[in-house]
């Protein structure tokens, strides 16, 4: 999955469940954050990530029942998106050819006329 986020972006949450995780995570699905920080992450439970930080949440240090010791640890980049204004636009944005792909060839058709 390819993450095009940016420090000042205004994102939403996509995914706010936490499997195995009883202390609450503060997210909540369909809110709206702003990205203060994006980068790769390294946990040493949950491996290396692309993580982001979120201007309306600090985090604090991780040393709860099922802390793992991290200081104001990224959410991971999946369980949000980008918002997006205006939604058509970003879909036709998906149909424009990219410079790396080749152009659809034009089909000449000849017209026939009918005496």
């Amino acid at each position: 999955m390819s993450y095009d986020f940016h420090v000042g972006q205004k994102v939403v949450c996509i995914d706010d469940t936490f499997k195995h995780v009883s202390i609450d995570q503060l997210i909540r699905k369909g809110t709206i954050y702003t990205i203060r920080w994006v980068g790769e992450y390294t946990h040493y439970v949950d491996g290396t990530f692309i993580g982001v930080k979120l201007e309306e949440i600090h985090r604090g240090d991780d040393d709860g029942p099922e802390g793992y010791g991290a200081a104001d640890m990224p959410y991971r980049a999946s369980r949000f998106r980008p918002l997006v204004k205006d939604k058509i636009a970003s879909l036709r944005k998906l149909l424009a050819p990219t410079p790396d792909a080749p152009a659809e060839p034009k089909v000449k058709t000849k017209k026939t006329e009918k005496v």
